[in-house]
């Protein structure tokens, strides 16, 4: 069994309290929240943008609720932090966390720059030495459909892929607007939705050599709209779109799709349980279900996983969210500029 302690009580901790209750070797022990809010564990007056809507009422008989950070990274009954909170606290709570020796998984983005992310990278790979590990919550690595995807990619089970889209859009966020719609805290819609999609096509395809990019700030300050065209020698092409953009009532939506040699495949969360096609030619187009609940309960049974085992995670790591952050970056300078930017990471 492994003692969660949460910091953070918005939507994010709500997903992931309701990913715990899936997951027999999780045991939730604490919450933290220096305002206070929700420690009385009813979360009614909390909502978002995926996952379901059910509310959410947690006994707090046997949960510590605490308002100092400090104190939740001294309680010896917590083995695991998971941080929950504003990208512009991540910094100093991954580092406080890791230092008083506990596992870490914390929320994306990392942090609020790459600069950010590369110290707290160097402090859990100094963790992991000490048998430690830090875990960045990029869920759509363990999304079932994107799993699906990646399997297929690396297996070529339908040959070489050719070009690949992927899109998240959504409306302003409802929640949170105090961090979210800061851009100078949240980095806007690019460095807080539109990264998922940056980091999966990171993982599917590894670092591209250009990237060219247009977008626009709408409610944040910062980029909240953002188109990109991430360049690979030879191939494949791929193209990323971002956005807290639409107009109120739209809600959210995921999808992609991808052009291999000999089948297109294609999702769209609003297609319900018909969301991932298969098409194939000669043949009727073929709804996939892969296994799975979703990327909360994936990472989080991933990440104990490792614990119990005690091995680091290797399906993502702090260095995968360091490239995803300056891969956002580049997408940022390329807006400015208004031209295509070379990619060079600054991480070894």
């Amino acid at each position: 069994m492994v003692n969660i302690g949460i910091i953070g009580t918005g939507f994010m901790a709500v997903q992931h309290l309701k990913a715990y209750a899936q997951v027999p070797a999780a045991r939730v022990v604490a919450l933290c929240n220096p305002s206070g809010r929700n420690l009385d564990g009813n979360f009614a007056d909390v909502a978002g943008n995926v996952g379901d809507s059910a509310l959410l009422k947690l006994d707090m008989s046997t949960v510590r609720a605490y308002r100092d950070p400090a104190a939740l990274f001294a309680d010896a009954g917590v083995d695991l932090i998971d941080i929950c909170t504003p990208t512009k606290t991540h910094l100093e709570l991954c580092l406080g966390a890791l230092g008083a020796g506990k596992h870490v998984l914390v929320e994306k983005p990392l942090a609020r720059t790459s600069a950010e992310a590369r110290r707290i990278a160097l402090a859990a790979e100094e963790a992991q030495s000490q048998g430690r590990f830090l875990m960045p919550a990029l869920c759509i690595r363990f999304w079932p459909a994107y799993q699906w995807l990646k399997q297929a990619i690396v297996e070529r089970t339908y040959g070489s892929v050719l070009d690949a889209r992927f899109r998240r859009v959504a409306q302003a966020p409802g929640w949170g607007h105090g961090h979210f719609l800061k851009g100078s805290d949240s980095g806007g819609a690019l460095y807080d939705l539109h990264i998922h999609d940056v980091d999966f096509a990171y993982y599917c395809f590894g670092r591209p050599q250009r990237v060219t990019a247009g977008g626009y700030p709408k409610v944040s300050g910062a980029i909240d709209h953002v188109v990109s065209l991430f360049h690979y020698t030879g191939g494949p092409v791929v193209s990323l779109e971002g956005s807290w953009g639409m107009t109120e009532g739209f809600g959210f939506n995921m999808a992609f799709t991808v052009n291999f040699e000999r089948a297109t495949v294609d999702f769209d969360s609003g297609r319900g349980s018909d969301a991932l096609k298969l098409y194939l030619a000669g043949r009727l187009p073929e709804t996939v279900v892969p296994p799975g609940t979703d990327g909360y309960v994936g990472e989080i049974e991933y990440f104990l996983e490792a614990i119990q085992q005690g091995r680091p995670p290797q399906l993502v790591t702090a260095a995968d969210a360091v490239a995803a952050l300056e891969l956002c970056e580049a997408e940022e300078r390329s807006i400015a500029v208004g031209q295509t930017v070379e990619f060079a990471p600054t991480h070894s």
